[in-house]
């Protein structure tokens, strides 16, 4: 067991952070989970500084295991371990604040918890761990209604922003030509080497993609080959490689097996797995009239663009100028995929028609919605594709977004405004919407 020492603030603070903190105050469990690297640890350290910090807590009150370390396991063995010891360290009753990280390692771990959590002992609890693998069947699920979830997942750019150079913050809200160019500059690189946090360190190439086989290594080691038991690696490993050369595009399990030359049902359990392991989200098609559009492929996107080049075998690093990439495309559209889910914008479509008219992501607001399209061109002269004149036409949307790379602008379509937005502004633009 490790007692929590004080250590140095971070630079950054996530976005996430705020609704965290503020969940300490209530009696649920916190469960933070997310992909390994993505700084859980760090998020942690910053929770516990605020409770010595600005809440008085005192470093008696404050205890931290890692069960990634055998010796913190000691008193997890039993439930009747871990209770004596919450028992032998609260003082008239006083709160304290058990921070475990790699929760799911605990036998039986959500009825572990579940059974400390019913006795209503004077102690808070905050599990964290980096696959949802284990953590749906072993913590979620016995934990209904006794815990909420919080996802912790690489940098959205404004987060790399902070971290990045956080003197470029201020430049986010200013349209002029000068701000929009220097962000546009880091936003390209961003959207090449992604937004792990330890990927975020240096902007060496070399030594961005050495980290990125770090994490990706480790990935493969101790959520594939340990957790999810598969054995044929090689065809894991190039499913991934597919996956990440058809990012963006319809999933057909059918025709991946075949590339594959594995059965579907496996291909659709590496897909399940990917999705569990935070390193792909499918996304659904929007439908209301079943005969018209197609409703059973699903899009696939990278949590992670970073992630998603380095699996391409260096392909994905060789061309580091941003707007002379073959797939600059793709990685735009994943770009916005990406800061959608991570401000929160979960409930995600895309439209696509059986003689493929499409629209690249359908946002649900109440009552209505919203259809985002991604260009990763210029847009001067205020273009439309066919596709979303289409769109619109049919459903009439209040509000439309064309994301694109240099136009700022508000258009009328019948009675959808269509407002021209730069990529970074997406998410910001959205919330206020929604």
């Amino acid at each position: 067991m490790l007692k929590y020492n004080r250590m140095d603030k971070k630079l950054v603070q996530r976005t996430i952070f705020p609704e965290i903190l503020a969940h300490l105050g209530k009696s649920e469990i916190t469960v933070i989970v997310g992909p390994r690297q993505t700084g859980k640890t760090t998020l942690v350290n910053q929770l516990k500084e605020k409770l010595l910090s600005d809440q008085k807590i005192s470093t008696e009150q404050i205890f931290y295991f890692n069960l990634d370390v055998v010796s913190d396991r000691r008193i997890f063995i039993t439930q009747e371990d871990f209770i004596r010891f919450v028992n032998n360290h609260t003082f008239k009753d006083r709160l304290i604040y058990i921070f475990v990280d790699e929760a799911q390692r605990i036998h039986e771990a959500g009825l572990f918890f579940k059974g400390v959590y019913d006795l209503n002992l004077p102690v808070k609890l905050v599990l964290t761990g980096s696959s949802s693998l284990e953590i749906k069947s072993k913590i979620a699920e016995p934990l209904t209604g006794r815990k909420k979830l919080f996802t912790l997942l690489p940098f959205d750019f404004e987060e790399y922003l902070n971290f990045y150079n956080p003197n470029l913050i201020s430049f986010l809200s200013s349209e002029d030509s000068y701000s929009v160019s220097k962000i546009m500059e880091v936003l390209y690189r961003f959207m090449i080497h992604g937004g792990y946090p330890k990927v975020s360190l240096t902007t060496n190439g070399v030594e961005q993609e050495g980290y990125l086989e770090e994490i990706f290594t480790s990935y493969l080691e101790k959520d594939v080959v340990s957790l999810a038991k598969i054995k044929d690696q090689y065809a894991f490993s190039k499913f991934v490689k597919i996956i990440a050369q058809e990012m963006g595009n319809l999933f057909n399990a059918d025709k991946t097996s075949q590339e594959l030359g594995i059965k579907t049902e496996t291909v659709k359990r590496y897909l399940d797995i990917l999705e569990k392991t935070f390193v792909v989200k499918r996304i659904a098609p929007y439908f209301k009239s079943a005969r018209a559009e197609i409703r059973k492929m699903p899009k696939i996107y990278y949590v992670d663009s970073g992630l998603r080049n380095y699996t391409l075998e260096g392909r994905g690093f060789s061309e580091p100028n941003f707007l002379s990439r073959n797939d600059k495309g793709a990685l735009l559209e994943d770009f916005v995929f990406c800061e959608l889910i991570k401000k929160g914008i979960n409930d995600l479509n895309f439209w696509r028609t059986k003689d493929g008219a499409e629209v690249d992501f359908i946002v649900p607001v109440a009552g209505d919605i919203i259809p985002v399209e991604v260009k990763a061109v210029n847009l001067s002269g205020g273009e439309l594709t066919r596709s979303f004149v289409s769109f619109v036409e049919k459903y009439q949307p209040k509000i439309a977004v064309i994301v694109n790379l240099n136009t700022q602008m508000v258009r009328k379509l019948g009675p959808t405004e269509v407002h021209y937005i730069l990529p970074y502004q997406i998410a910001s633009f959205l919330s206020g919407n929604i």
